[in-house]
This record gives structure tokens, sequence and C-alpha cells, in this order.
């Protein structure tokens, strides 16, 4: 196995799971997240995945994972709440990647509602309206 592979056998594939839309420009937004975050560095290989209409859905953004070479997989959820998509579907979904890759470890992360940073987020929202910045929706 070269190094390349090596590296990317114990650092995770990130995943970030969001709802998908039928407005591709929703999705789209979501795919520029990833690139983002990507892009400082910190992780090496950011995707996105969807519940549902976007695409890719999750088993397609897992077997992308596994076929660069990893076997360690972060599903960050891009969801404001832990609601029935996280409570059932989500975890439902990786169990089915699971049984299809034995020994591919696929771990969940918490959703967006009770990070600290959230009423910071709102706030800056809300000074964005306040302070007559212009922003679109």
């Amino acid at each position: 196995m070269d190094s390349s592979k090596q590296l990317t056998d114990h650092r995770p594939a990130i995943i970030l799971f969001a709802h998908g839309s039928t407005v591709e420009e929703a999705n789209q937004g979501v795919r520029e997240l990833a690139r983002r975050i990507e892009g400082q560095g910190a992780h090496q290989y950011v995707r996105t995945a969807f519940l549902g209409p976007g695409q890719p859905e999750l088993g397609t953004a897992v077997a992308g994972a596994i076929a660069q070479g990893f076997s360690r997989i972060i599903v960050i959820p891009y969801f404001l709440t832990l609601g029935i998509h996280l409570r059932r579907d989500l975890p439902m979904l990786v169990a089915a990647e699971q049984e299809k890759h034995p020994g591919l470890e696929i771990l969940i992360g918490r959703s967006l509602e009770d990070h600290p940073e959230m009423a910071s987020l709102v706030l800056s929202r809300i000074r964005e309206i306040t302070e007559g910045a212009k922003v679109s929706p």
C-alpha cells in the first residue's frame, strides 16, 4: 500500500449529511460548505450526502470514501434539531452501510441545535437586519 493510502486509513472521511431539496441551489449551498470545510485543511476529504431528494445519497457518499481508501467515516448531520430523520432515518442508513461494509467504522455527530455558537449565529443574523445591512434570503 502506498503512503497516501496509509494516511487516509487512519484519518476519517467527513460526510456532511443534509436533508436535501428539490431546489438544487439549496443542495449546492451544502456542497459549498463542504468545500469550505475541506479548504480549511483540517480534513482532507469532506463530502456531502442527502436524505433525499438531493444527490448523492448516503450510500453513494460512503462508497466514494471507501474507494478513496477510508475505513473510518464521520457523518455530521447538517440539521438544526434532533428530529425523526436523525433519530430514525440516519441510524438506519448508517446500519445498512455498516452491514454492507464490514470493518467500516461510521460515527455520527450531533445536530446543530445545542452547539455553543448557535445563539451567536442567530444574534448575528438579527444584527444584519437591525443594523440595516442588506442580506439576501
